[in-house]
């Protein structure tokens, strides 16, 4: 199992395929399946019979996950690689572009 580069809370960017461009913070990371769910990212339509909960039932728009391999880090409104390096014994998240710990 690889490890992954993005975290939930993260603001990311969506760098590649349909919702290229889009922006928001990542709500789940699948880490076995490599995909992440982002804020108001991936918008889809879901069916919804009617239950208790919702009596009405219906069409609900719900967020679809990502690959991680679509997704960047945002560090001060710019995307950034991350890397990996130890700070005073501990293991630490940096950016690659400014060279600041995350």
């Amino acid at each position: 199992m690889a490890k992954l580069k993005i975290k939930t809370g993260d603001t990311v960017k969506v760098i590649a395929g349909d919702q290229k461009g889009k922006e928001g913070k990542v709500v789940r990371v699948f880490i076995e399946k490599n995909r992440a769910i982002v804020e108001g990212v991936n918008l889809v339509s879901k069916h919804t019979k009617p239950s208790a909960q919702s009596p009405q039932g219906g069409i609900v728009k719900k967020e679809a996950s990502l690959n991680i391999s679509n997704l960047m880090l945002l560090e001060d409104g710019n995307t950034t690689r991350v890397g990996y390096r130890t700070e005073d014994g501990k293991k630490v998240r940096f950016s690659k572009k400014s060279d600041k710990a995350i």
